[in-house]
């Protein structure tokens, strides 16, 4: 990689660190260039604004995710699994962060994106690709668990899966404010089921 891609790259390492960690409106554009190393005018030769680089950022975290998801959601796993599966990937994830910067950060898409969405076009273009991404693999097991017989026919998958994620950003958002983890390891798996219904 080149010092060019380099530069860019530690520019959208470090706001996703310090955004998710806080809030976007918490982190300066000279608090990113000081803990990336990088001087404010090479900020904006890749960056025309702050929000640009949040959402840089967001985008760089959904491509990691989105292979995530492809495994998790892969025809391979039983429809039910695949959505046990994800609540165990979202709470080590929680874990993970929580370790590393001493408190549950929640959902990094909704953290960023609820702040700027109704600001710029391109974020709230960017967070409703997301929700759409992630929908689709919800309809796709909502399907399987119908054709298995394992939630009633009639679901609305379109509705169902909107429901899902605003279950999940939930739960983040209150182990968020409640900085505990616990409340993840005790009510998602659960009360997801009891939410597609096949509890």
């Amino acid at each position: 990689m080149g010092r060019t891609s380099d530069t860019r790259e530690k520019l959208i390492e470090t706001a996703t660190e310090l955004m998710w960690r806080d809030s976007y409106s918490s982190v300066s554009v000279d608090e990113i260039c000081k803990k990336a190393d990088v001087k404010k005018g090479s900020f904006y030769h890749y960056f025309p604004s702050k929000i640009a680089l949040a959402n840089a950022s967001i985008q760089a975290c959904t491509a990691d995710m989105k292979s995530h998801y492809d495994d998790m959601f892969s025809p391979t796993r039983a429809p039910l699994e695949r959505f046990d599966v994800m609540i165990d990937f979202v709470i080590e994830s929680q874990k993970e962060i929580a370790a590393k910067y001493g408190h549950v950060c929640g959902c990094p898409f909704i953290t960023i994106g609820s702040e700027l969405a109704a600001q710029d076009d391109d974020m709230a273009h960017t967070i409703s690709g997301i929700l759409d991404m992630k929908a689709a693999y919800y309809k796709s097991a909502l399907k399987d668990l119908i054709d298995l017989k394992q939630i009633p026919a009639d679901t609305n998958v379109d509705e169902k899966a909107q429901e899902i994620f605003s279950f999940l950003v939930g739960q983040m958002t209150i182990a968020r404010i409640r900085d505990d983890i616990g409340y993840l390891e005790n009510h998602m798996k659960q009360s997801l089921r009891n939410l597609i219904g096949a509890a």
